[in-house]
C-alpha cells in the first residue's frame, strides 16, 4: 500500500460550503478560539495565534482528500515498479553524487546508512521537490475540527503552533500535505519536535528549506528507531526448490546459519559471509512471488518511519540502487 507521506495532494485554500456536512459540533471559529485558549494556557503567545491563525478557515479540499482516500491495494511488483522506478532511481543517483559529502558528515554524526537516508527522502518528497502545498494549520485545524481522528489531530495542530512560537518557520513557510506531513522528511509536527535538528547551523530547524537539516532530521530518526551503525536492512536472497512459506514473515527470525541448513542462499548462490546474524525470510508477492529477502533488525528501524513492508523494502531497494 501507498503511505500517507507519499501520496501528497495540492490545491488552495477554500471556503467550506454552508451545506456541507462535518463531524464536529459548533462553528469552526469558537473551535479555533477554544485551540488558541488552550495554546495560551501551555505559554504560546498571542503575537504566534495571531500570525498562525490569519486568514485561516476550514478548508474544503482537504476534508475531501480525508474522506475519499483512495482505496486500492497495489501488488509487490506494482509498487515496486511505481516507487522505485528508473527515473526516480536516476534523480536519486544525480542526488546521491550532489551530497555525498553531506551525507557522510550526517552517517558520522549519526550513525546511520547515507543509502537508507537518501531512500526515505526519495520516497517522502521525491528528493525534497514534492513536499505539499497546504497549509499546516489550516490542514490540521480543519482535520481537528471535522470530526475524523479529531484529537490525533488537535495534538498535531497543538504541536504545530508550538513549532511556530519557536520560530523556526513562518506560518507561509509551514507547508505540507492535506494530512498535517510537513517538508522534505514529512514529519508530522509531533515527529518534528522530537526528531528535527539544526544540522547547518543556523539557529532554525528547517525542513522545508534547508537539505542539510531535512537529511539530517531523517537520520536522527532512525537512529532514534533502534538503527544499529554498520548493519545493512536486508538483501535479497535466494530460495530452495520447494521452501515452506510458512517459515517466511518478519517475526519469523532465526540465526542465518539456520537459513543456509535450510537452503537460502545469496542471490548468486553463495553461502551468506556470517553465520551468527539473525534475520527473517519476506516473501513481499506472496509464496508464488518473484522476490525474497532477508531483512535484519535495522528493516524494523525504517518501519518505524512507516510500518509498511512494502514502503521499508522500498526505501532499501532505491538506496541500494543510488549508492551502487
Amino acid at each position: 500500500m501507498l503511505s500517507r507521506r507519499t501520496l501528497l495532494a495540492t490545491g488552495a485554500a477554500a471556503s467550506l460550503p454552508a451545506t456541507a456536512a462535518r463531524a464536529g459540533s459548533g462553528s469552526f471559529e469558537a473551535f479555533t478560539a477554544r485551540v488558541k485558549a488552550e495554546a495560551a494556557r501551555s505559554g504560546i503567545t498571542a503575537t504566534t495565534l495571531a500570525d498562525a491563525f490569519a486568514g485561516v478557515g476550514p478548508n474544503a479540499r482537504v476534508i475531501e482528500l480525508d474522506r475519499k482516500q483512495p482505496e486500492f491495494t497495489l501488488t509487490w511488483n506494482e509498487y515496486r515498479a511505481r516507487i522505485v522506478s528508473p527515473a526516480r532511481v536516476a534523480d536519486g543517483r544525480e542526488n546521491w553524487a550532489a551530497n555525498l559529502p553531506l551525507l557522510r558528515a550526517i552517517e558520522d554524526r549519526f550513525g546511520v546508512d547515507p543509502a537508507v537516508v537518501l531512500g526515505i527522502w526519495g520516497l517522502e518528497s521525491h528528493f525534497g521537490t514534492k513536499t505539499g502545498t497546504f497549509g499546516v494549520v489550516e490542514a490540521l485545524a480543519t482535520l481537528a475540527w471535522e470530526g475524523r481522528r479529531a484529537s490525533f489531530f488537535r495534538a498535531q495542530l497543538l504541536d504545530s503552533l508550538r513549532i511556530l512560537e519557536a520560530r523556526d518557520v513562518t506560518p507561509a513557510g509551514m507547508t505540507g500535505s492535506w494530512a498535517g506531513a510537513m517538508g522534505q522528511p514529512q514529519f508530522m509536527p509531533d515527529s518534528y519536535l522530537r526528531y528535527a535538528v539544526d544540522f547547518d547551523g543556523d539557529g532554525r530547524r528547517d525542513i522545508w528549506t534547508s537539505r542539510a537539516d531535512s537529511l539530517a532530521s531523517i537520520a536522527n530518526y532512525l537512529a532514534h528507531s533502534g538503527w544499529q551503525p554498520g548493519e545493512p536492512w536486508g538483501q535479497a536472497v535466494r530460495l530452495p526448490p520447494g521452501f515452506d512459506p510458512a517459515l517466511a514473515g518478519r517475526d519469523a527470525q532465526r540465526l542465518l546459519g539456520e537459513w543456509m541448513q535450510l537452503g537460502v542462499q545469496r542471490p548468486d548462490g553463495t553461502p551468506f559471509s556470517r553465520t551468527d546474524v539473525a534475520g527473517a525470510v519476506l516473501l513481499p508477492g506472496g509464496a508464488n512471488g518473484d522476490d525474497a529477502f532477508m531483512v535484519y533488525r535495522n528493516f524494523a528501524a525504517i518501519r518505524r518511519y512507516n510500518p509498511s513492508d512494502f514502503y521499508a523494502l522500498a526505501v532499501g531497494l532505491l538506496g541500494d540502487s543510488v549508492a551502487a
